[in-house]
């Protein structure tokens, strides 16, 4: 029965995760100075921090809902203005520029912990994360969705990502594989910046129900 707005959610998530942002950086980072072992506990710490965002997600929807038309608004126009501004702004992006010294780092000694905490944060804190998953929420997924499939969303959305950058981590431990990669990255970006775009007019549009 949900299958379809399922699959929408982790269409947009895929394109979202793929594209190169502060928790790409930070995991490529790690694994490129550090090696495989940390980057991997860097993108489980990326995974994790998925969790908070669903969980004020969920509770705020709920909460915007059963209030006002007016917060709903707010809301609505406040992460409609911002996915746009995001998404013209991915467009344009350019190619990165290698920085030949970065390539070239010896791994160095880095704790468990210390990775796990650096992917959390930079996660947790991004603000641009914040606003997309409750625009997520607010327009893809539809309030009235049960909150267990809601919840079961938000599972696979943490899931997915940990795996996605264990699976960056896995690839930017090898040097020459980061070169070949920034050369592309930017149409990731502009990827996202299309289905952002899309995003921002959907919530525009949005009514409530």
């Amino acid at each position: 029965m949900y299958w379809t707005e399922f699959l929408t959610v982790a269409l947009i998530h895929l394109l979202a995760v793929a594209s190169p942002g502060p928790d790409f950086a930070v995991v490529v980072r790690e694994s490129v100075t550090h090696g495989r072992r940390a980057g991997t506990w860097t993108a489980l710490g990326v995974g994790t921090a998925i969790f908070l965002h669903v969980g004020y997600s969920l509770l705020g929807i709920g909460l915007i809902v059963s209030q006002s038309i007016v917060l709903f608004n707010a809301l609505k126009w406040a992460a409609a203005a911002y996915l746009l501004y995001i998404g013209f702004k991915a467009l344009r992006a350019q190619p990165a520029k290698v920085v030949a010294d970065d390539l070239h780092k010896e791994a160095g000694v880095r704790t468990a912990r210390g990775a796990f905490t650096s992917g959390f944060v930079t996660n947790g804190l991004n603000p641009k994360a914040t606003l997309f998953f409750l625009s997520l929420f607010t327009v893809v997924i539809n309030p009235h969705t049960p909150l267990a499939v809601q919840a079961g969303y938000g599972i696979y959305l943490a899931v997915a990502t940990a795996f996605w950058f264990c699976l960056v981590a896995m690839l930017f431990s090898q040097q020459r594989v980061r070169a070949g990669f920034a050369r592309m990255g930017h149409w990731f970006d502009r990827t996202m910046g299309a289905v952002l775009i899309a995003l921002g007019v959907k919530i525009a549009f949005t009514e409530m129900h």
